[in-house]
């Protein structure tokens, strides 16, 4: 049996759309949006990873295997929805976007 895919964005090649599996996609979505709640400064983008690994399930992400891999791609892709917001610092930042900047996601939200 195949494992199911999402189709993610990439924010830096739009138009672009690559299938990825939606188990680590979800899991690491979820632990993303964790480490930047709503209305939190930014943040760089180690600090996003070094707080979101613990949320990580074992199973899917054994040791945090490829974590940092899945990390970037769901970033980009959350940019590419408009999820979250790339600050023009140094080092980069992110923060959540406003509510009514997004345009959903593969978890079953309006595209």
């Amino acid at each position: 049996m195949k494992d199911e895919k999402v189709e993610v964005f990439n924010v830096n090649t739009p138009g672009r759309r690559t299938r990825v599996n939606a188990a680590k996609y979800r899991a690491m979505r979820a632990a993303m949006l964790a480490a930047l709640p709503e209305g939190a400064a930014p943040l760089p983008f180690d600090e996003i990873v070094a707080r979101l690994r613990p949320a990580l399930p074992e199973s899917l992400f054994p040791g945090g295997a490829t974590s940092g891999w899945w990390a970037k791609t769901v970033q980009l892709d959350l940019e590419a929805r408009g999820e979250i917001r790339r600050h023009d610092t140094r080092p980069l930042t992110f923060s959540r976007a406003p509510q009514g900047g997004r345009r959903g996601g593969p978890d079953g939200a309006a595209q």
